[in-house]
């Protein structure tokens, strides 16, 4: 499924160097949605890369595209998919579908028990995530790890979700439950 072109896998040591290009264009893309985010540090994502939790994409020619990374909340019995971000002149080449497929099989390969969630206000994200099992729940079937929802104060939308005593806000979430087949 991959494009001759990109080349989209887990991230090493030496993908550390595009953690600052990553979070700007996080950032960049969410004020030009007009949405909101939860600010990620390029310390915490040069983490992610270290750990071995992310999924990162590239050009043949080591031109950054594409990247998502995982979180395990709970003591791993939840783990979100986060920061799925797509450079913009990549757009529209399907390499968001690559990356988030890639970033599944690695929480299930690292969490196999656990649930998988993400909360989004992209259309296109709900439609991936749809497409690997995930459903719409409420904010309550998700991680209740205080951690977790400390990341969403930096979002223009947390007056919203504390407002509404972290039940819900502008974000639909969504989760994968491993066991709900067995």
């Amino acid at each position: 499924m991959e494009s001759p072109d990109i080349v989209v896998r887990i991230a090493t040591a030496e993908d550390a160097e595009f953690a600052l290009p990553i979070v700007a264009e996080m950032e960049a893309s969410a004020k030009a949605r007009g949405t909101g985010i939860s600010k990620r540090s390029p310390g915490a994502i040069r983490e992610k890369i270290l750990q071995g939790k992310a999924v990162i994409a590239f050009t043949q020619q080591g031109i950054w595209a594409g990247f998502s990374y995982i979180e395990a909340w709970g003591q791993g019995k939840f783990v979100s998919n986060s920061g799925l971000i797509v450079a913009p002149s990549f757009r529209g080449l399907g390499i968001a579908a690559i990356i988030k497929q890639k970033i599944f099989e690695l929480s299930r390969l690292l969490y196999p028990a656990a649930k998988i969630f993400g909360i989004t206000t992209g259309l296109a994200v709900m439609k991936l995530n749809s497409r690997l099992g995930f459903e719409p729940v409420t904010y309550g079937e998700i991680t209740q790890d205080a951690r977790f929802w400390e990341g969403c104060k930096s979002c223009i939308n947390y007056p919203i979700l504390t407002a509404k005593g972290h039940k819900n806000c502008l974000c639909t979430a969504m989760l994968f439950d491993p066991g709900k087949d067995a």
